[in-house]
């Protein structure tokens, strides 16, 4: 039993690997590197440079490691960005899912678990997101995920009564923060808990966009994940699929209530000792008041739940983000 994390090197995808070892199960990685960082894979971790594009890389792989399943993180992530890079979006999670299938289909290899996203969603109608709420993404990058989601759907029914079926199960999540390792960080330009460590590392306020949103302290709220939890629940989704236990198409990964940015904000203050009142700017387009999921199903079927509080997410990271700079 060994799977394959493509997009092991990045910030999730470490964290699964680790994960996935810790279980004694072995791991192999593929990551281009683009946003991830070969430090992050420790050496004795089989390690392949390039991208999922690259389907002689892949059969290389497979054909290299006697891989039972593959946990696909590898991807274009920023739902922002994706709305000026369409093609590049569609490109690197839609065409890399397709070259990925296929080299699964040429080697028999039959586990999958997707890294989706609650941006399948696009605005939610109610309060908190079930698996059965209509998808209705707002970007490319969301839309890109659910092409995924209907590619791994369909390509388990096409190959359901030949010899090598195809099981599968796709994990929807937000807003992943922490560390479970202080040589594991977010390096993310785009992310909440990055952008506010650098400005306060750089001496300037941070800042939030929009304070007038129909929420209990006119902050947006969202579902905030400490991304060990997350990463254990990769594991445990790869073992019921490795052991022929039945799973649902897809699952949320959310914490069931949510957390406002004025609350990080608190707890940013409190887990770095560092005493700030945020700026506000102005709201930023498209931005919903509040985007949070429940992880019932999850719960039951792959051991999700919330073991980390607030201030321990932020001393996590905040503590990641500190053993980087003293090794420079």
């Amino acid at each position: 039993m060994t799977w394959l994390v493509t997009g092991g090197a990045g910030y999730i995808g470490s964290h699964v690997v680790r994960a996935f070892v810790a279980d004694g199960i072995p791991a192999v990685v593929i990551d281009d590197l683009s946003s991830g960082h070969r430090s992050f894979v420790r050496d004795d971790i089989p390690f392949y440079a390039g991208s999922i594009l690259q389907g002689e890389l892949l059969d290389q792989i497979f054909t290299e490691h006697k891989i039972s399943g593959v946990v696909h993180l590898a991807g274009f992530k920023y739902a922002g960005v994706s709305v000026t890079r369409p093609l590049h979006t569609y490109n690197q999670n839609v065409s890399g899912m397709v070259t990925l299938l296929e080299s699964m289909a040429a080697h028999n290899v039959t586990n999958f678990v997707f890294s989706s996203s609650a941006a399948v969603y696009g605005t939610p109608s109610t309060d908190v997101v079930s698996e059965e709420d209509p998808t209705h993404p707002e970007s490319p990058y969301g839309e890109s995920k659910l092409i995924g989601e209907w590619l791994l759907s369909d390509q388990a029914r096409a190959t359901a009564s030949g010899p090598a079926p195809l099981r599968q199960t796709s994990l929807r999540y937000f807003n992943v923060v922490g560390s479970g390792y202080d040589d594991l960080r977010d390096t993310s330009p785009h992310n909440l808990f990055p952008l506010v460590f650098e400005r306060l590392v750089a001496g300037e306020v941070p800042y939030i966009n929009g304070d007038d949103y129909p929420t209990p302290d006119g902050t947006c709220v969202r579902d905030y994940v400490h991304v060990s939890d997350l990463a254990l629940s990769h594991v445990v989704a790869a073992e019921a699929l490795e052991d022929g236990r039945p799973l649902l198409p897809v699952y949320n990964l959310g914490s069931g209530s949510g957390l406002s940015v004025r609350q990080i904000m608190d707890a940013v203050a409190r887990g770095t000792g560092i005493d700030f009142t945020p700026d506000i700017r102005p709201r930023r387009p498209g931005d919903p008041a509040r985007i949070v999921a429940t992880g019932e199903l999850a719960a039951r079927d792959l051991n999700w739940k919330m073991r980390h509080t607030v201030d321990e997410m932020v001393a996590s990271a905040w503590a990641a983000r500190q053993a980087a700079e003293r090794s420079g």
